[in-house]
């Protein structure tokens, strides 16, 4: 009888398991639309990918250019943890390639994440290189700026806070007046940014819990956000927007339990000064 519920308690573990490995494949494509509600300003589609874990993966990159193709995208957004093996390093290029396909008009932007800065010396430089051989640029504490029938766009890229390499001032040093774009990795940058304005910010890093039993206790350590209940979707602080994507890799073991993996598109209205926004899932 004890053999029995030994086997029984066997088949439902190995069964829970091969469920929870099913859900890093179950991946969600969500659109967000960040309006002020006026008809005549521009709107900046940003395709928004974060937390590859290109050792724990399941989506290929043929399937991710599969769910993506059908979409225009002015923009596209990558918030950090690429990888954290330079082995990987090779395993980015055909992911790389897919977002080339989807000729974004105004370019690929990255930043890079805690994972990503496991890589030291010359294997983060093979890093930054693969992403900038195939047209993303990196932004380390520093912003760059494209015109959206004729209004400016700063996009804003600042470091990893985990790990202590975020420079707000650095960043923001000679911004001009536009809509602030902040492409992060750690979202808990928020709390930091009183003095620092953005219309809107996008970042990952939770990857919405991963496991999740109920709630993702074992993400208490990773900053005050956590322990706000802000660990994915869209929230509001001081005011200003900003998204935590649930990502689209794993890490420690691939599975997600309460959880999924995430591609977002965001449409943002490029807001006048003196609009009143209003955020929405679409």
């Amino acid at each position: 009888m004890k053999l029995l519920f030994l086997l029984v308690l066997l088949v439902m573990l190995t069964l829970n398991i091969y469920k929870a490995y099913r859900n890093t494949k179950d991946v969600a494509v969500k659109k967000m639309n960040i309006a002020s509600g006026s008809r005549q300003s521009p709107v900046l589609r940003v395709l928004h990918l974060s937390d590859l874990h290109l050792e724990n993966i399941s989506i290929s990159p043929e399937e991710l250019f599969q769910k993506v193709k059908e979409e225009r995208y002015d923009l596209i957004a990558l918030t950090g943890d690429f990888l954290d093996r330079k082995w990987t390093i090779p395993k980015l290029i055909p992911y790389l390639q897919v977002l080339n396909r989807l000729n974004a008009k105004y370019g690929i932007f990255a930043v890079l994440g805690n994972h990503d800065y496991v890589l030291k010396g010359q294997n983060l430089h093979a890093l930054v290189d693969t992403l900038e051989q195939f047209h993303c640029r990196v932004l380390r504490n520093e912003h760059f700026e494209v015109l959206v029938d004729g209004r400016r766009v700063n996009i804003i890229g600042i470091d990893d806070f985990s790990t202590k390499r975020s420079d707000l001032e650095t960043s923001y040093r000679g911004l001009k007046p536009g809509y602030n774009l902040v492409l992060t990795h750690d979202p808990n940058i928020v709390l930091q940014m009183k003095q620092y304005h953005f219309d809107y910010l996008l970042a990952g890093h939770f990857h919405g819990g991963q496991i999740c039993y109920p709630k993702a206790y074992h993400l208490i350590k990773m900053g005050k956000l956590v322990r706000m209940n802000m660990i994915k979707g869209l929230h509001m602080y001081d005011n200003k927007p900003f998204y935590i994507s649930e990502g689209l890799g794993q890490t420690g073991v691939n599975i997600r339990i309460g959880s999924r993996p995430e591609i977002t598109i965001h449409e943002c209205t490029l807001i006048n000064e003196t609009s009143i926004p209003n955020y929405s899932v679409m």
